[in-house]
């Protein structure tokens, strides 16, 4: 039986007593493609903070491979094999492509971002950026500054950012919040290309999107997990359809 990546143990969180998590109880298996969907204010960001060590629960467990990493700090989390992208698009604008990519490949290795004339004679680590590069098709644009890339090709950045840490689990936020259609099939195909072999937690609102990558999808409902199933148990329940999809569940991964 395939074991589990990612449990949630009863996580409560609220924010100046505004009452945000109530509760919330998750497990994801290893290799399983997971999305957490839900209305706006349901907790999907706090929940992904939690898990990244970005915030403590009021209450609850963090469990990743069995290893309780709770209130873990960030990097620390990371170390552990746990990589993430944000909703707000996160690189560093003034480096090239490349640069982005190799500073993501250094802090991985734990050494420090400067003296990039060194780091530019050290073969493994260019080696392996552009590897990541040739993966994620963004090659090209190597020597491009990350501000000049289109808002599609900085969304591709990012996630070339998050998987050049080489996490197990890799966890993206809104990931293709504000794309086009075109850019949205892009990211798609991408995502499920780049998290092959990996375990994948991904908070999505474009239905579609959900429908065609997850295995499995949690339903997050005032701050608890109202549903979790495969998409076509998720598609057909009518307390998901009252509480949150409504029409989209009928329409989406058609």
């Amino acid at each position: 039986m395939t074991g589990v990546a990612l449990e949630l143990q009863d996580i409560h969180h609220d924010f100046g007593g505004l009452v945000v998590l109530q509760g919330v109880q998750l497990q994801v298996r290893e290799g399983e493609r997971h999305a957490i969907i839900g209305p706006n204010g349901a907790g999907k960001s706090t929940l992904f903070n939690i898990v990244t060590g970005r915030l403590r629960p009021r209450r609850g467990r963090v469990l990743y491979r069995g290893r309780d990493i709770t209130g873990a700090p960030p990097h620390r989390v990371a170390r552990q094999g746990v990589g993430r992208s944000f909703q707000i698009i996160n690189i560093f604008p003034r480096l090239t492509v490349f640069e982005n990519v190799r500073a993501a490949v250094v802090s991985r290795r734990g050494r420090r971002r400067d003296a990039w004339s060194l780091l530019d004679r050290d073969r493994e680590i260019t080696r392996e950026t552009e590897a990541v590069l040739d993966l994620l098709g963004l090659g090209g644009r190597r020597d491009t500054p990350a501000s000049e890339l289109s808002y599609g090709e900085q969304r591709e950045l990012e996630i070339a950012l998050t998987v050049a840490v080489r996490p197990d689990l890799v966890l993206l936020d809104e990931p293709t919040a504000g794309l086009n259609a075109e850019d949205t099939r892009r990211a798609v195909a991408l995502i499920r290309r780049v998290t092959e072999g990996k375990t994948l937690v991904m908070v999505e609102h474009d239905m579609e999107v959900v429908f065609t990558l997850a295995d499995r999808i949690s339903v997050l409902h005032y701050g608890r997990v109202l549903a979790s199933g495969p998409p076509e148990e998720i598609r057909a329940s009518e307390a998901v359809r009252q509480a949150y999809l409504g029409r989209k569940a009928g329409a989406a991964g058609r």
